[in-house]
């Protein structure tokens, strides 16, 4: 039998091409299954001022083991209404369920971002900002009495695009675990330090939009040894957010000082 033509064989090929895309897919040729986990809601952790998403690297490792997605975007640092922009944002491309967490400064910036939010459950404040409509930063540090010394070790460097009178502030290295991380060994705050991301001024004094705790649930985690936000601010905004609260013996990088503490707050959330 003589052999078909190379344009009788590319007729053939386009042919059986064409009919394989016309045939219906299986659910399970189209799809992956679903595992168990995707029923968990998803962990976003948010880091603060001074710090970076790989702050949260215990925390993740704990939560991956126990199923949980989780994801920790990078805060901007610009400004609370930037950073709250942002952060919404991100939580738009995600489905299902949410626990967010925020350290520090990005305690404020998650209480903006999850107001009218229907998918954010909790929200859990680890040693973080929980201001109140119309109140800044700077003015959440005063609550309760207590005081700070953060500012008296910032080093200011400006910035392309920055507003007059606005520049980044980076908390100076020689300080940086004494004011922050006091309870690390000293090797680990002088790598943070080095690698710290710094915070715009106007993070400190923009107001904060209503806040999301009003509506939904939160938990609270007080760092009793906390240099950065004073324990009793802590305090006092776990109680105005009416936050199930515990208190540790932890300086303010109490998630990495006190991974399983931490965990076990946020996993009580997502509960």
């Amino acid at each position: 039998m003589p052999r078909p033509s190379s344009r009788r064989r590319a007729v053939t090929a386009f042919a059986l091409v064409g009919a394989l895309a016309c045939t219906p897919l299986t659910a399970t040729a189209a799809a992956p299954t679903r595992t168990t986990a995707a029923t968990k809601p998803t962990i976003v952790l948010e880091h603060g001022a001074f710090a970076d998403a790989s702050g949260w690297n215990p925390v993740i490792q704990s939560l991956h083991k126990r199923g949980y997605t989780v994801l920790a975007p990078a805060n901007p640092l610009r400004g609370l209404a930037d950073d709250t922009a942002y952060l919404k944002s991100f939580l738009a491309t995600l489905t299902g369920p949410v626990v967010l967490v925020g350290h520090s400064y990005g305690g404020a910036v998650i209480t903006g971002a999850a107001t009218g939010d229907p998918d954010v459950k909790s929200l859990v404040y680890i040693a973080a900002y929980a201001p109140t409509e119309g109140e800044s930063v700077a003015q959440a540090t005063a609550l309760g009495g207590g005081s700070s010394p953060l500012l008296q070790h910032v080093i200011a460097r400006p910035f392309p695009g920055a507003a007059p009178g606005d520049a980044d502030a980076y908390l100076d290295p020689a300080f940086f675990r004494q004011v922050f991380a006091q309870d690390l060994p000293a090797s680990q705050a002088a790598q943070m330090a080095a690698a710290q991301r710094p915070a715009a001024f106007a993070t400190l004094t923009q107001a904060a939009p209503a806040p999301a705790w009003r509506t939904i649930p939160s938990w609270y985690l007080v760092a009793r040894d906390d240099r950065t936000i004073p324990p009793q601010a802590e305090r006092a905004m776990a109680a105005r957010a009416h936050a199930r609260t515990v208190e540790i013996d932890s300086s303010h990088a109490a998630m990495l000082s006190h991974p399983r503490a931490v965990t076990d707050l946020i996993l009580e959330a997502a509960g």
